[in-house]
């Protein structure tokens, strides 16, 4: 078995390919032949030692997907040769969120999967669509999930409603495709002419670029005639949620994501003018997952990928993804 691991946490130099001893599955465990993986903005957070306190030797990365070459003698959920992927929470099967389903979060308190080979408990694994590659497939646990659930959360998208995504990020991506599979029309925000087109290539109905348009709340509530947006995909953090509050319908549902802007950002007094729900997303149960899946084979929606890089490269995939230049997904295929 080969794996990258984080040395040095705090070290961004420290990811480093070692040689690891053999692994066999236990009685309801499988042992996955790693095919491929994707990146998100965590896993270059764990790496830069932001936020994140990870153990030296940690094996990075949340995402991956590959096919199953051994099962333990009780395994019932899956057979050898199956291709599957494992879930962000290996405690979350389904229901609502509890503590206990989120302390562990794979690719940063326990190993995650940027390896040759993994053994991973059969209640977490979730099978692949057919018409989707290892690459594609392997773009699915974290953002896509996470999209999925922002969407169809308590008060779901439906057909007319009118969805506002920030940027070309991999959630974003996923919430403009999957929006648009709900009959939605979308907004996007972006700082380039050149994603402003991509987006619209993909399916976004208008696009706002917010160098251009600063206070884009006030354009977004204009192209909605003074209404504003149903759902909003809030993946800057803190720092924009007050322009989101301003942009919101009444009874707009705003799903809260990322941490990308300043926190100092914020007014208080935003919240309290508005008549919408922010709700918090921690990407989603395997129930979720599968749930998702249905939806994907169902349309054969194929994710957006941006670049592509051989294992034996990984570190150039993280530097691609810090330079932020990228629309859609970057994942690492294995040789």
């Amino acid at each position: 078995m080969q794996a990258f691991s984080i040395e040095q946490p705090g070290n961004p130099n420290s990811l480093f390919l070692k040689k690891r001893a053999s692994i066999t599955p236990g009685a309801r465990e499988v042992l996955v032949r790693i095919r491929a993986n994707s990146l998100n903005y965590r896993d270059l957070l764990i790496l830069r030692g932001d936020t994140f306190n990870v153990r030296p030797g940690l094996i990075p990365l949340s995402d991956g997907t590959g096919d199953i070459v051994a099962v333990g003698d009780r395994v019932t959920r899956a057979k050898i040769g199956d291709r599957i992927a494992a879930t962000f929470f290996p405690r979350w099967i389904g229901g609502r969120v509890r503590p206990g389903y989120i302390s562990e979060q794979r690719g940063s308190d326990v190993d995650g999967l940027l390896c040759s080979h993994a053994v991973i408990s059969e209640e977490e694994i979730v099978h692949l669509p057919a018409h989707l590659s290892f690459a594609e497939a392997a773009t699915l646990p974290c953002a896509a999930l996470t999209a999925w659930s922002a969407l169809t959360g308590p008060v779901p998208v439906i057909a007319g409603d009118t969805v506002l995504i920030q940027g070309s990020g991999g959630v974003s991506l996923f919430a403009l495709q999957f929006a648009k599979l709900f009959g939605a029309r979308v907004i996007a925000t972006t700082s380039s002419a050149d994603k402003a087109e991509r987006l619209k290539e993909l399916g976004a109905d208008d696009v706002i670029n917010y160098k251009d348009t600063p206070d884009w709340e006030f354009a977004v509530r204009k192209r909605t005639g003074g209404l504003g947006a149903d759902h909003i995909v809030e993946v800057g953090g803190l720092g924009t949620l007050t322009r989101s509050l301003k942009a919101s319908a009444v009874g707009g549902q705003i799903a809260l994501i990322g941490r990308l802007t300043k926190v100092e950002d914020f007014d208080p007094s935003a919240l309290s003018q508005s008549v919408s729900t922010v709700r918090r997303i921690t990407v989603g149960s395997r129930d979720g997952f599968d749930a998702m899946n249905r939806a994907i084979a169902a349309q054969q929606l194929r994710p957006v990928i941006s670049r592509s890089f051989p294992y034996s490269k990984a570190m150039d995939a993280f530097r691609a993804f810090e330079s932020r230049s990228h629309v859609g997904k970057i994942v690492i295929e294995h040789e």
